[in-house]
């Protein structure tokens, strides 16, 4: 049961987020439209949480890993731990602001 709350608040593979994205992670911003108008990561993408199992054929096409973020991490662990049962590589990057740091 620990371990099942672990994934879905975003507690999945552990990775290095700053050399996913220095490889070409694409990032999926899971807030609202108007919180990812309001700031975001240089480069990322506003699929919202809410929206974001309609979206899995089109994220899967990319063929590359994805890295999440939100306001505090908690909705891009959820989001991760999505597109990862659906066959997706991916892992929580935090927050937004954590994820602009590492984006280089």
């Amino acid at each position: 049961m620990l371990n099942w709350i672990k994934n879905l608040l975003g507690g999945g593979p552990k990775a290095d987020i700053e050399e996913l994205l220095a490889n070409g992670a694409t990032i999926i911003d899971v807030r609202t439209p108007k919180e990812f108008a309001g700031g975001h990561a240089k480069g990322s993408v506003n699929i919202p949480l809410s929206t974001l199992g309609s979206e899995v054929n089109k994220i899967q096409k990319l063929q590359q890993p994805i890295v999440t973020c939100c306001r505090s991490g908690q909705r891009s662990g959820i989001g991760a731990s999505v597109l990862r049962k659906k066959g997706i590589e991916a892992y929580n990057g935090g927050s937004w602001h954590q994820v602009e740091r590492l984006n280089k």
